[in-house]
């Protein structure tokens, strides 16, 4: 069976605005009762964010879901179809080489699903299969790569996953909640893609994956459809579940793999939250450095969900070695993946 390698990525962006403009041109009114609501807004460690809807310049609080979900198809598919058609043209391969299509996506719904209207627009062939990953939030990316690298392997031929979370479309009605506070300043806008080819000679090979989830800690991160969008929950206990699980997640993906923690040339972090990067970073005995490119996402970037352990593999670029890359979400669910050189 032939190994399955990532040999292409992509992303597409919407608008960049500034965190501290958005805090004094919408939040701050809006928080204006609450104490703290500032300092914790500030300290999200996020400097800039994209958003296809900035709520300075307009605000969707009070839009019910179904216009929501009108306005991400009229986003997603011009951001998708960019991130795909950089990806494949990143691996040399043309719409029609592609075998299977996956879209993960939690920030919006429609049927006909983006992955039809994209297949359809990018050319893509007749008989494509396609998949949809659904509703998983912030590590989605991770088993749906786990999902293509399987079809690459199983059928010999060339997929492509799209990870398309617009955030911004879910912004809630105030209330008096720090934990609102947070969401709002964290999440973002992004599309990124990845081709995964067979035994392909550049690029990196998916050597591993392992899953791990909480059951009992279900309710620290919940992600809830309301007649007025998606309402994010997430509980500042969510660090302290990630610190118990961690380390022995990362090492049964390395232990398989005849791999140590100090044989990893590259740290893809799904940034989450500054306190997640110092978690992981301390349980596993990492420097500062090794925690750069995730901080950096989030710094540049925010939480884009799903799409943004995609981005921090390409703030990685081109590292010499074993890289491990880790995201977290609902469930409380943690994903890493192992990436060897081709």
């Amino acid at each position: 069976m032939s190994a399955a390698v990532i040999t292409g990525s992509g992303r597409a962006l919407p608008a960049r605005y500034e965190q501290g403009e958005v805090w004094d041109g919408y939040f701050a009114e809006k928080y204006a009762g609450l104490r703290a609501a500032e300092r914790v807004f500030h300290a999200a460690g996020v400097r800039s964010r994209h958003a296809v809807v900035n709520p300075v310049d307009e605000d969707v609080s009070q839009w019910g879901t179904g216009a929501r979900m009108e306005r991400y198809v009229t986003e997603g598919l011009p951001l998708g179809k960019q991130a795909v058609a950089t990806a494949l043209d990143a691996a040399g391969l043309a719409p029609g080489d592609v075998g299977q299509f996956a879209v993960a996506t939690c920030t919006g719904y429609a049927t006909p699903g983006l992955d039809i209207r994209l297949s359809s627009d990018l050319g893509m062939p007749l008989g494509l299969q396609r998949l949809l990953v659904g509703h998983m939030g912030c590590y989605a990316a991770l088993p749906g790569l786990a999902a293509v690298s399987d079809f690459v392997t199983a059928r010999s031929r060339p997929a492509v996953l799209l990870c398309l979370e617009l955030t911004s479309l879910h912004v809630q009605p105030a209330v008096a909640d720090l934990e609102q506070v947070v969401t709002h300043a964290l999440f973002s806008d992004a599309a990124a893609a990845v081709v995964v080819e067979p035994a392909a000679r550049r690029g990196r090979r998916v050597a591993g994956m392992v899953a791990r989830t909480d059951h009992a800690t279900a309710d620290h991160m919940t992600w809830d459809v309301t007649d007025l969008g998606f309402r994010m929950g997430l509980s500042p206990r969510v660090p302290d579940v990630l610190a118990r699980h961690v380390g022995g997640v990362v090492e049964e993906l390395l232990t398989e793999a005849g791999l140590r923690v100090e044989d990893v040339a590259g740290w893809a972090v799904h940034p989450g939250g500054p306190r997640i990067l110092d978690v992981v970073r301390d349980e596993l005995g990492l420097a500062e450095e090794q925690m750069a490119p995730s901080r950096r996402v989030l710094a540049e970037h925010g939480n884009c969900s799903s799409a943004t352990v995609l981005l921090v593999l390409d703030e990685l670029g081109d590292v010499d070695g074993p890289v491990v890359a880790m995201a977290f979400g609902p469930g409380l669910t943690l994903y890493a993946t192992l990436l060897l050189p081709a």
